[in-house]
């Protein structure tokens, strides 16, 4: 693919708001409660709440996108979330720390993948699905950036220090890159397209079942992630992994995404869109029992990283592919945000269901209930793949 700048930008500016906006609440989660002494219920409660505020308000980045303006929304959002994890620094109470993800997860709405991911498909349009590539497998390391960067800060300047230190890079470095990027997709926009009688009218794809089957059926597959990736550390802390084989391991699944990004490259002539999606829904589901026997053997958590990454690298390419493909591409800002809300909404409800279920059962109850979710994701997302294909189907 040649070089284009755009998407180069957006890479890395994702790379960088991954790292210090949102990996930051795992990678830190363990100190959070050792050092203010809340449970793991209060304190994923905050990140609940962080993503259920960015998902109510993904509808409405959707539509401002629409309107050319995806370049200031992915600039201003990052800076809000830069000033967001400053004042995290400062917090002492549970009020304070709940209002201060509250304003993290507005910023999440507009700076992640979603917004960005709109951008590109609404500009590029056909030729999406090289830039959304691009801009993944860059991205994908923004994990194996972080736990290891959080953890060494923190043991050199404690956890606060650390959060200011991330503002600070997303304030004067993810700003301007976002901002550039964006600006640079919006201007080179190659796209322009009507709204004919078959694609109906702006918010018309609510009525369609596929898209509620498609929405619900990925939402089952971001809680499976939600909760296993912000429970992690725990879980390997609790089966007496060491904190920096823990730490390493967590560093892994960035890698590992791109190599599931990778493989579906590779496989695009043997497999198509959809097919990935039923093996990312597969595999998913076999890493949670990977995880429950992690402590058993290094060969087990090895497989699990490498499951869990890959599978979950391919699902944020797959989603805005799979939604065009299902759905169409006329206001297709609209769509993506309101496909953003359940996913999003699930993904919001992973730490604290997760933590609800260990409180009740421990982990050995957690891990086979995403299994179960898995399994129930594939079948929903099987059933809109189908009400498309045979709206397609000719008589």
């Amino acid at each position: 693919m040649k070089r284009d700048p755009a998407i180069l930008l957006l890479a890395v500016g994702q790379t960088l708001a991954w790292a210090s906006i949102y990996y930051v609440f795992p990678a830190l989660l363990l100190r959070w409660e050792q050092d203010l002494g809340w449970s793991k219920a209060d304190l994923t409660a905050a990140i609940t709440l962080a993503v259920l505020v960015s998902a109510v308000a993904s509808p409405v980045t959707g539509r401002i996108i629409d309107r050319g303006y995806g370049a200031t929304l992915m600039a201003g959002s990052a800076a809000v979330g830069g000033l967001g994890l400053f004042a995290l620094s400062f917090i002492e109470t549970q009020w304070q720390f709940y209002a201060v993800w509250l304003v993290i997860g507005l910023a999440m709405s507009g700076c992640l993948y979603e917004p960005c991911f709109a951008i590109v498909t609404r500009a590029r349009g056909i030729d999406a699905k090289r830039g959304i590539v691009l801009i993944t497998l860059v991205a994908g390391f923004a994990s194996s950036i972080s736990y290891p960067v959080v953890y060494s800060l923190s043991e050199l300047m404690g956890w606060r220090g650390t959060v200011q230190t991330l503002a600070v890079l997303a304030v004067l470095v993810v700003v301007p890159i976002l901002w550039f990027g964006g600006r640079l997709l919006e201007t080179s926009r190659q796209t322009d397209l009507p709204v004919t009688a078959t694609q109906g009218p702006e918010r018309g794809f609510l009525k369609q079942p596929a898209f509620w089957f498609l929405g619900l059926g990925f939402a089952c597959l971001a809680v499976t992630h939600g909760a296993g990736l912000h429970h992690l550390l725990p879980i390997l802390d609790e089966r007496g992994l060491s904190p920096e084989m823990a730490v390493l391991a967590a560093s892994f699944i960035g890698p590992m995404q791109v190599a599931g990004r990778i493989a579906m490259m590779a496989s695009e002539k043997i497999l198509s869109n959809h097919g990935v999606a039923l093996a990312a829904f597969t595999v998913m589901g076999s890493s949670m029992i990977l995880l429950l026997f992690s402590g058993a053997s290094p060969g087990f958590l090895a497989g699990f990283v490498i499951f869990f990454g890959s599978s979950y690298g391919t699902v944020s390419i797959l989603r805005p592919l799979l939604a065009r493909e299902i759905l169409g591409e006329a206001h297709f800002g609209a769509k993506s945000g309101a496909l953003a809300l359940p996913y999003l909404a699930a993904s919001a409800s992973s730490p604290f269901l997760g933590s609800l279920i260990w409180e009740f059962g421990g982990y050995d109850l957690m891990l086979p209930v995403l299994l179960g979710l898995a399994v129930v994701g594939c079948g929903l997302y099987w059933q809109a793949h189908r009400l498309a294909a045979a709206q397609t189907r000719p008589d």
